[in-house]
C-alpha cells in the first residue's frame, strides 16, 4: 500500500502537468478540478481493494500456520493422526480405523499361531499391544498393520500388502518365531520384536528402554497362566 499511493499521485500530478502545458478553454479549470476528483476517486478504490485483498492473505497465512501446526513430525498428512487411545499406550499414534472384530482376530490368530508353533494368546497380546487389532495402523516410523511391520521386513518376509491382516499376522508370527528360536527366551524375543535384534544383542540382555521394558511387562502380564 506504501507503493501504490505515491505512483497514483505521481500519475495524477503528470496528468496534470501535461494537460497545463496546452491552451484550455475558459471551462478548463472545471474540467482539470474534475480529472483530479476522478483520479483521487479510482486512487482510493484501488488502495481499498489493496486492503482487502491484504487482509484476505492474512487470514489465509493464519489459517495455513494452525494447519501446519497440528501436523506431526514425520507425516505425511496436514492434519495429525487422531490421538493414542490411553487403554493402549504403547500402540502407534496413527490408528484411523476401527478395531476388527474379536472373532476375525481370533481365526487370524489361532490360524498362524497353529502354523508357527506359537501361543496363540501370546500371538493375540502381541497384535493387541502393537495395533490395537487396528489393520490400518502406520506408526510414526512407518510400521505397518496389525503386528507392526517395518517395510524392510516386510519385504524380507514376502508380504505383498502390509495392511491384509491376514498376511500381516502370518508374517508377523513368522518373525516372532525367528526371534523366539534365535534367543531361546521369551521375553528377550518380546524385546527383540519391540526395539530390535541388536538392542537386545548390545545389552545382552532386555536394554534399559522404558518402552520396551513395558511392552514386554504388558504382553506377559496379560497371559493366562497354564496348567
Amino acid at each position: 500500500m506504501r507503493i501504490v499511493a505515491p505512483l497514483l499521485t505521481f500519475f495524477a500530478a503528470a496528468a496534470l502537468g501535461v494537460a497545463g502545458d496546452e491552451p484550455r478553454p475558459a471551462d478548463s479549470k472545471q474540467a482539470m478540478a474534475d480529472s483530479k476528483e476522478a483520479i483521487t476517486a479510482s486512487a482510493g478504490r484501488q488502495l481499498q481493494s489493496v486492503a482487502a485483498m491484504q487482509s484476505a492473505l492474512a487470514n489465509q497465512r493464519l489459517s495455513i500456520s494452525k494447519q501446519v501446526g497440528q501436523a506431526s513430525p514425520g507425516s505425511f498428512f496436514l492434519l495429525g493422526p487422531p490421538s493414542r487411545p490411553t487403554e493402549n499406550p504403547g500402540m502407534p499414534a496413527e490408528t484411523d480405523c476401527p478395531p476388527l472384530p474379536a472373532a476375525e482376530i481370533d481365526a487370524l490368530v489361532e490360524d498362524a499361531a497353529k502354523r508357527e508353533d506359537l501361543d496363540s494368546d501370546l500371538l493375540r497380546g502381541i497384535a493387541r499391544q502393537e495395533s490395537g487389532f487396528r489393520p490400518c495402523a502406520v506408526s510414526s516410523k512407518g510400521a505397518m498393520g496389525l503386528m507392526q511391520l517395518m517395510p524392510a521386513t516386510a519385504a524380507d518376509l514376502g508380504v505383498k500388502d502390509p495392511f491384509d491382516p491376514k498376511e500381516n499376522v502370518d508374517a508377523g508370527a513368522r518373525l516372532f518365531k525367528q526371534l523366539l528360536t534365535s534367543f531361546g527366551d521369551l521375553p528377550l524375543a518380546l524385546g527383540a520384536y519391540n526395539a530390535g535384534p541388536s538392542k537386545i544383542n548390545d545389552a545382552n540382555g532386555l536394554p534399559n528402554i522404558p518402552e520396551t521394558l513395558d511392552y514386554v511387562h504388558r504382553i506377559l502380564s496379560v497371559l493366562p497362566v497354564k496348567p
